[in-house]
């Protein structure tokens, strides 16, 4: 496949650090099948909203953790720093199977997620300076979201296969073994040193902290993908929050069951991943972003009614499986593509900033589904839970698709009457008749009228 016919891999670096992130996720999506279990465990038909506070303390910690780590990145010994965030999450890791309360949960889940939110953005906007010709780029988004399918396909199916033999609180064990053999292939890995075009600032902390996220909301193709993001994040944490309580609670099926129910999701994704590089060498990625967003809505509020109507029925569970199949690809498809954005809408110094942005922006909108879906699931039941995630899905694709311009160039014709007439910038980048392509930084600080 011309996927696969790309040399991306033949870059030792990128190579080590691709299978330094496939080796971590085998072990989250271990975690992820054990952690709804666990839950399950503890709280009974109350696992949903276990899940959803957990899910919520998750998303705080991304947003509170990564602005700061995108602020100092650049400045931060990449390697070292991987490899310590690696050592804390498997520390983490080995302690959650002594838990025996709820609240040790949260508390675990706090600090898994904090190391998770200041290695996330590094290592993602590591790649763009290992891989820095945009064809690479896009094909390692798409390996990248290959990734995190096969995770998501592979990790149930090797999770259910497990638990034939062993008892749930051992999945964390292969958590934990991920993020240490993730760790020494970091540490085996020579990384580039951070691009950087423009001299050092000197800002104070508020200012530093928050530069990722005034560039972000100042571009209009950014704030459309924090849209259909919120769509996404509607979608996934129906999947995440409530399997466990449809599969177990709902239809009265075993362990086994629920990493199966998972793994399609996981199918439907991983289709969509081999198909991407294709389709975004012919279509924009705003048109399959928004067309993705669409598709999600339309089988959550499908979903919503056969909920309501079938739920009693045995053959709901293939039901369920089939809208996990369909919300996995199209899930595959609204966020693989978000990569190519950040990269086109940041200078290289800015790129760690905008990344973390990206993180922590985008995880806002999980936090508020997460504990929602959870909590609507437990009190209201699974109709209301899907209903309100189509409601969401709806607002965030209506939003994306107004907001974000359909023509949408890297090259925005502006001038700059505040510089003088020797500025370096306007001898360079406006050397040319076309100028440049347009960006958020210290010389752009608005997005030009169109």
């Amino acid at each position: 496949m011309n996927f696969f016919a790309s040399d991306i891999l033949s870059n030792k670096t990128y190579r080590n650090l691709f299978f330094a992130q496939v080796i971590a996720l085998i072990g989250t999506g271990l975690a992820t099948v054990a952690l709804g279990l666990l839950a399950y465990d503890i709280a009974g038909g109350d696992a949903g909203t276990v899940l959803g506070t957990a899910m919520a303390i998750k998303m705080i910690a991304y947003i509170g953790i990564a602005p700061i780590v995108g602020a100092y990145a650049n400045r931060l010994p990449r390697r070292a720093f991987l490899v310590a965030m690696d050592l804390v999450r498997a520390g983490v890791a080995i302690c959650l199977p002594f838990v025996d309360q709820v609240w040790q949960i949260y508390i675990l889940i706090f600090l898994l997620q904090s190391a998770s939110a200041a290695f996330t953005p590094t290592f993602q906007a590591t790649i763009p300076d290992v891989l820095p010709k945009e064809k690479d780029y896009t094909r390692a988004l798409s390996l990248s979201r290959l990734a995190y399918d096969m995770e998501s396909l592979t990790s149930p199916m090797l999770a259910a296969a497990l638990l034939t033999i062993i008892d749930f609180h051992w999945l964390f064990s292969g958590t934990a073994v991920g993020f240490a053999l993730s760790a020494l292939l970091v540490m085996a890995t020579i990384l580039p040193k951070a691009a950087s075009t423009t001299t050092i600032r000197k800002e104070g902390v508020i200012a530093k902290t928050t530069r990722g996220m005034r560039f972000y909301l100042k571009t209009p193709r950014l704030r459309g993908l924090l849209a259909i993001t919120l769509a996404a994040a509607a979608a996934s944490s129906m999947v995440i929050v409530n399997t466990v309580v449809i599969v177990r609670d709902t239809l009265g099926l075993s362990q086994t069951d629920v990493a199966i129910t998972l793994a399609a999701f996981g199918g439907g994704s991983i289709i969509a991943a081999f198909l991407l590089p294709r389709l975004l060498d012919r279509i924009s990625d705003r048109r399959i972003m928004i067309l993705s967003a669409i598709v999600m809505t339309v089988a959550l509020a499908v979903l919503t009614g056969l909920t309501a109507a079938f739920s009693d029925l045995p053959s709901f569970w293939y039901m369920i499986m089939a809208g996990w199949f369909v919300m996995g690809f199209a899930y595959s498809m609204s966020i693989t593509p978000s990569g190519r954005l950040l990269k086109r809408s940041a200078n290289a110094d800015d790129r760690p900033a905008i990344f973390a942005a990206q993180f922590s922006l985008s995880h806002a909108c999980w936090l508020i589904c997460y504990p929602l879906v959870g909590w609507l699931g437990a009190k209201m039941g699974q109709e209301f839970a899907f209903g309100a995630m189509a409601v969401i899905a709806f607002a965030g694709t209506l939003t994306g698709f107004m907001i974000w311009p359909a023509n949408d160039p890297d090259i925005v014709p502006h001038g700059h009457e505040n510089l003088a007439p020797d500025h370096p910038h306007l001898k360079e980048a406006h050397a040319s008749k076309d100028g440049h392509a347009f960006v958020i930084d210290d010389l752009h600080q608005q997005w030009p009228r169109g």
